[in-house]
């Protein structure tokens, strides 16, 4: 999979959470996903579903940390494919940090 053909989804850990990034490879439950951001928190969106599939209506209220170049996650049991309105407003979320 090329860097140009790789998708934007969100992918849900059962014990890892939740995260947003453009989807490498998949594996069974191992996903790699590159410019990854985690969602600790979410607001503007119903569910993760809709998050996938209008973004937030809400990004201030959201906590979105800053993006990791390369996150493996080992135990994925949802992968949501998100359109191009979500991922602009995802990626359009400040950086939420305690520094």
């Amino acid at each position: 999979m090329t860097k140009k053909a790789q998708q934007y989804v969100i992918a849900r850990g059962s014990a890892s959470g939740v995260h947003a990034g453009y989807l490498v490879s998949q594996a069974g439950a191992e996903v790699v996903l590159r410019q990854a951001r985690r969602i600790w928190y979410w607001a503007g969106a119903a569910s993760l579903s809709e998050l996938a599939a209008r973004g937030t209506s809400k990004p201030l209220e959201c906590k979105f940390p800053i993006a990791n170049e390369r996150v493996i996650k080992t135990d994925v049991c949802e992968i949501i494919y998100a359109t191009d309105v979500a991922r602009e407003s995802i990626e359009s979320v400040a950086v939420w940090t305690c520094a």
